[in-house]
């Protein structure tokens, strides 16, 4: 027994625990408790899931969900999914849990837990982990239930935390405030999974290319909160097709969060580029191949300063660009990290505004000019994709919700746009696959929850 610890209380600690077998799969997806320094009791997970691939790495174990005295409760030690118990019903059940976000997700979460708790006749104790994992933001909100399905406790919301419970006591003790806007949570898991990831990946600034836009300012906003002001870089990349306004709103915008701003103009690299494919362009008339060409020429300046000064460049698309294709492969959608690609266009407007009415941090005029590229004069987004809200309307009902383009139209959309809708989201899978990981925040991201294969008929022809 390790010196000091004989009136410890006991610990359960989550770990992967080696397969000592020698057949199976490598390791055991376990929980240990520790009383007294050492390790008393291990307890295996009994079946994988594939929500995490658990199925590559870990065996199941044989033995059911285990049962342990503490005192004169009986505590039953389920992980995962696991909180499904089966046979004799202890005092309490303690859940190792790492449920990751989505908005919304947590009043469901807090629903299923208080039903168990009263079907069971036992208290629940859901600890969940919180912190970045690659796409995953695991939110914490740990949550203890009373035998009756009371809420006894809630630790805090994407931070670290300890609650400390009675269960002898079934009414509320250490409830912590969860604001549930989805503005809120959807920002809070884009600094946590930010911070997170830049961090564990060994960066320890960021930059990103500042456009006068929303996009671009909400990433810049995120980066900001979650690495401080002082590791943020924000590039400006003005071609001769840049207006004078969006120039002023990048700035304003730099100067609101407290971040570095640095103007590197491309018309030079530009004139250079043309001046190499004239001859073989002799004859054609410029089209959206010199457009791309301003976005991958700016996506060169961007990594070379990534390369030059070790830092991260954070791609700034957002969901419905993604989903359509409205995006230049090695252009725009070049980045160690997609901040913004699980969030739609609309909700990016929301967050903004709800940002500003905490402080102004986005100039009013990007939130009210209509969103361009400015890759020719006078470009917007409309001239080639629907509005935002309908564009995002039918990509919910068609990515996250699993309709066809036929049942979104007997729901009343208009057919010709669900079609072409349906249409770019097939034809764009292939700059999907190659884009920077995003932050998951929806309930069905691009990424791993999106399987679908390029070079296929889709499934709902």
């Amino acid at each position: 027994m390790a010196a000091g610890l004989a009136d410890a209380p006991p610990v359960l600690v989550g770990f992967a625990e080696p397969n000592p077998a020698g057949t199976g799969r490598p390791l055991f997806n376990a929980a240990a408790l520790l009383r007294e320094g050492e390790v008393r009791e291990t307890f295996r997970k009994t079946s994988v899931s594939g929500v995490f691939d658990e199925y590559r790495y870990f065996e199941p174990a044989a033995e059911n969900p285990r049962v342990l005295r503490l005192g004169e409760r009986t505590v039953g030690v389920s992980i995962g999914e696991e909180i499904l118990w089966g046979g004799e019903v202890p005092d309490a059940i303690v859940n190792l849990a790492a449920s990751p976000f989505a908005a919304g997700r947590q009043r469901l979460r807090e629903e299923a837990l208080s039903g168990l708790a009263k079907e069971y006749g036992a208290a629940i104790v859901s600890a969940n982990l919180v912190g970045g994992n690659d796409d995953l933001v695991f939110d914490g909100r740990s949550t203890v239930f009373s035998a009756d399905g009371t809420l006894v406790a809630r630790g805090a919301a994407f931070a670290e935390d300890v609650v400390t419970v009675d269960l002898a006591r079934p009414a509320p003790q250490a409830v912590a405030p969860d604001d549930r806007d989805p503005e809120s949570e959807i920002w809070r898991a884009l600094v946590l999974g930010t911070r997170d990831y830049v961090r564990k990946c060994g960066f320890t600034s960021v930059h990103l290319g500042l456009s006068g836009g929303i996009d671009s300012s909400l990433v810049a906003a995120v980066a900001a909160r979650a690495l401080g002001p002082e590791n943020v870089l924000g590039v400006l990349l003005p071609s001769p097709h840049t207006s004078a306004e969006s120039i002023e709103d990048a700035r304003k915008l730099g100067e609101n969060l407290g971040i570095r701003v640095r103007c590197i103009p491309i018309a030079p690299m530009m004139e250079a580029f043309d001046g190499a494919l004239a001859d073989v362009f002799t004859g054609l008339a410029p089209d959206i191949t010199e457009e791309n060409l301003q976005a991958r020429i700016r996506a060169t300046v961007l990594m070379a300063l990534s390369n030059k000064f070790g830092s991260m460049l954070l791609s700034t698309g957002n969901k419905s660009e993604a989903a359509v294709g409205y995006c230049t492969l090695y252009g725009d959608a070049a980045g160690g990290l997609s901040v913004i690609g699980d969030v739609p266009k609309g909700m990016v407007y929301r967050i903004a505004r709800w940002l500003n009415a905490k402080e102004p941090v986005v100039p009013e005029r990007v939130l009210n000019k209509p969103p361009s590229a400015e890759l020719r004069p006078g470009q917007t987004d409309q001239e080639v994709l629907p509005p935002y809200d309908l564009l995002d309307a039918i990509l919910h009902r068609h990515i996250d919700c699993f309709e066809s383009p036929g049942e979104i139209i007997a729901a009343g959309y208009p057919e010709e746009t669900v079609r072409e809708v349906a249409g770019m989201v097939e034809r764009s899978e292939f700059k999907r696959r190659q884009s920077p990981p995003g932050i998951r925040v929806t309930g069905r991201a691009f990424g791993p929850d999106w399987h679908m294969p390029i070079a296929a008929k889709p499934w709902w022809r």
